[in-house]
């Protein structure tokens, strides 16, 4: 049984910083190639959107352009816990944010669509 429990939002002033922890134990894959694991977030009114990802080893990472060089994602404990230190917070970045977990390597990795497992999501708030 997968289950994906997200910890570490809150609130921050625009410039700050915010961690997230995301527990992935009982992720399984057919195959190491099928690893990946993904931030997504939701903001008032919009879509959710990938923001970043990463795959078997954290060898291989993608960025959304709007969090490139400010986010960075990484996993350990076995590949079971994954990460997303967020650095140069706007408000534009207030959103609900989820970890989510893909069964089989996404075609399109920021879609959602793609990934099978999502949390119950936190919700990250820049202040201005």
């Amino acid at each position: 049984h997968v289950q994906l429990v997200e910890s570490g939002g809150g609130s921050v002033q625009a410039g700050g910083s915010l961690r997230l922890s995301c527990d992935a134990s009982g992720y399984t894959y057919s195959n190491r190639s099928d690893y990946c694991l993904a931030w997504f977030r939701q903001g008032p009114g919009k879509e959710r959107e990938g923001i970043a990802a990463i795959w078997a080893g954290g060898a291989r990472t993608k960025y959304v352009d709007s969090v490139k060089g400010r986010f960075t994602i990484s996993q350990e404990d076995a590949e079971n816990t994954l990460y997303l230190q967020m650095d140069s917070l706007t408000p534009e970045d207030s959103a609900m944010y989820y970890c989510a977990a893909a069964t089989l390597n996404p075609r399109s990795w920021t879609d959602a669509s793609e990934y099978t497992y999502w949390d119950r999501g936190t919700q990250v708030t820049v202040s201005s």
